[in-house]
Order: C-alpha cells, then sequence, then structure tokens
C-alpha cells in the first residue's frame, strides 16, 4: 500500500476514533439523558441504565482501539474487523427499534455515521487485498 494510501486511512482511523469518543462521551458519562434523547423517555431502573451505560463503554473501548489502528493502518485490521462488526450491528439494532417505534428519529445520526464508517472500513480491506498487503 502506498504512503498516501496509508495516510488517508490514519485520517479514516483518527475520525472515527473520534466519532466514538464523542458517543462516548455522550453515552457513557451523560447516560440517562442520551437514552432519554434516543428513546424519548426517562431511564430509570437501575439495572437498564447500567446495562446502556456498559453498551456505551463499549464504545470508549472502541475510541481507544482505532487510536492503535490510526497508530498502524497495516498492523491492526484484526480491530477494524470486530469494529466494523460492532458498527453494523449497532446500526442494524438502532434502526430496528426506530422503525418499531422505540427510538426517536435522532439515532439516524448514529445509524448513518456508523454506516459511513462501515463502508469506509470496507474500502479498507479492498484496499488491503488489492495492493497484497496481509489482512490477517
Amino acid at each position: 500500500m502506498e504512503k498516501k494510501d496509508i495516510k488517508i486511512f490514519r485520517i479514516i482511523f483518527i475520525i472515527s476514533a473520534l466519532w466514538n469518543l464523542i458517543g462516548a462521551i455522550f453515552g457513557y458519562f451523560n447516560t440517562a439523558h442520551t437514552f432519554e434523547g434516543f428513546f424519548n423517555r426517562e431511564l430509570t431502573d437501575p439495572l437498564y441504565y447500567a446495562i446502556y451505560q456498559g453498551a456505551w463503554g463499549t464504545t470508549l473501548v472502541y475510541f481507544i482501539g482505532y487510536s492503535i489502528v490510526a497508530y498502524n493502518p497495516l498492523k491492526h485490521t484484526g480491530i477494524v474487523i470486530v469494529g466494523g462488526i460492532g458498527k453494523v450491528g449497532f446500526a442494524i439494532s438502532l434502526l430496528k427499534f426506530y422503525l418499531a417505534g422505540i427510538a426517536g428519529s435522532i439515532v439516524f445520526v448514529v445509524i448513518i455515521g456508523d454506516f459511513i464508517f462501515a463502508l469506509l472500513f470496507l474500502y479498507y480491506f479492498f484496499r488491503l487485498f488489492k495492493t497484497g498487503e496481509k489482512i490477517i
């Protein structure tokens, strides 16, 4: 892979890390407000609170993972595989919540953003494959 490609992917993974950090700041550190914004209802059950906050904690871990990938995009492909699966899964779950009338339209910010990153990750793997780099 050429240096310019590596630079582009570093930028993509830095932006992805920041995307996850922003989500984690809202979801993990302001859990009840984020829940209410997404689902138009209060988060009063302490068990649901812990579970929802934990889900956003995973987003915080993805921030760390994508930061690692940004440092060396050719080495940490496994993180991108797991992160990409997480992005698609989370986006699909939010879409199902929206279609069921459980989530408000604000979730489309996350759905669209995560799908865009998933597509960028697919392009990343396409470029790795096309240039003969190891994928795993």
